[in-house]
Formats: structure tokens, sequence, C-alpha cells
């Protein structure tokens, strides 16, 4: 914990320029009675941010959440028009700010299957995502949906944007895991500083046998580096 203060502390003093994270065992900090959630959670606190956004990068692909570490049950309600209009904006200053577009373009996930099917297989596309991504467009932003997830990330779907942003964790991560497991990158944005992380977990199992990939802790070092 005194070496995540004293990390954070050196970039708010522009000290270092950006923070890169290994994995951490969240249960074993609180068991020592430490309440710990996460790094990013950690920093944001820390920074005095109010909201973050989590994306992944794989090679060319970049994919944001809405939605973090939800039970599924619990996604819907935290679907809101303001909370998904925070998450977008802070999304397209991060892409601007770290990543150098000038003017990101992003796909935005449907909650339901088929983006809703027009409302028959749910509403919220029609009541919340549709109305707020309109209101954008007309704001000037390019951002577009809402998309099937079982089809935006096709090929030719994805060359129309820069990011794509999914709604819950599960309607990313098992894409990201499968193309780039072991090479991801975690980036989180809205914080004050870069930050970058591991695309994995602590491992137990292999801790100390010597068999452990430090693939992805390579590519975040790089990753970091990269980013403005």
């Amino acid at each position: 914990m005194q070496t995540l203060r004293t990390a954070a502390a050196l970039c708010l003093q522009q000290q270092a320029h950006a923070i890169v994270t290994g994995p951490v065992h969240k249960a074993i900090i609180n068991q020592a009675k430490i309440h710990f959630t996460g790094h990013t959670e950690f920093f944001a606190h820390y920074c005095n941010v109010p909201h973050t956004v989590m994306l992944f990068v794989v090679d060319s692909l970049k994919v944001a959440l809405a939605t973090t570490h939800l039970p599924l049950s619990a996604v819907p309600a935290a679907v809101t028009r303001n909370a998904l209009h925070t998450t977008l904006i802070t999304l397209h200053a991060g892409l601007k700010t770290h990543f150098a577009i000038p003017s990101p373009r992003i796909l935005v996930c449907g909650l339901n299957p088929h983006a809703g099917e027009n409302g028959y297989l749910g509403h919220e596309e029609k009541e919340i995502i549709e109305p707020l991504l309109k209101a954008c467009q007309e704001e000037g932003y390019d951002f577009q949906g809402p998309f099937a997830a079982d089809t935006v990330f096709t090929p030719q779907q994805l060359a129309k944007g820069d990011v794509v942003l999914a709604m819950y964790h599960d309607q990313a991560l098992p894409l990201v895991k499968y193309l780039g497991f072991g090479h991801a990158v975690n980036v989180t944005l809205g914080l004050p500083f870069i930050r970058t992380s591991v695309d994995h977990g602590t491992a137990l199992d292999v801790a100390g046998t010597g068999r452990a990939d430090p693939g992805s802790l390579q590519a975040a070092i790089e990753l970091a580096l990269r980013l403005r």
C-alpha cells in the first residue's frame, strides 16, 4: 500500500510520468484489515478523481468498459444516462490526450442481445443509449451505435471506429483475453497521470517456479512509454 501511495505522490509531484502495476492479491490485503478493491479504485481515491475508465489495448484493438466488476444482475441499473455520458467523455478525452487521436470515433455496444432488437429484447437502447448518442452527436462527438456486441468486433465494423465501448465486463473481456492473453494491457483513463497494468491475476500456482510469463508486464511498460 505504501508503494502505491509513493508512486502516486511522485506522479502528482511530476517526479514521475507513469505508473505500471503488476497483479495484486486483493484478498490478502483485505485479510490484513485494509479495505482494498483494486489499483484503479485506490488511485482514483488518492487523486480525488470521481470517475475513471478501464481501457484494454490489444495490438490495434481498443476496448473500454462502461461498467466494470459488477454482478450481471446489477449492470442494467448501472447503465444510466449520466454515468454513460461521463464514461464517454472521459474515454474521448483519454484517447485525445494519451493516444494522440484528434477526433476519437467511439463504437458503443448495446446492453441487450442484438442491441435490443428495436425494443423487443430490452428497452435500455431506445430509452438511454440511443438518445444519449444522438445528443452527443449534435454536440459534434463521433459516438456511434448502439451496436450488437456479437457483430461490432468484426473487421468491417471495427474499421469504423477507434475504440469499442462495451456495456459490461464479460461483453468484452472474453475477446480481449482470447486475442491478447499475455500481451494485452489495461489502461486507466481519467487519472492525472498515465497508469498501465497487466491483464492477468497473481497466478499463485506458478509463483516461484520460473514458469510465469512476463509478457503482459513487458507490454504494459512499453505502452506506458509510448503514451503521452
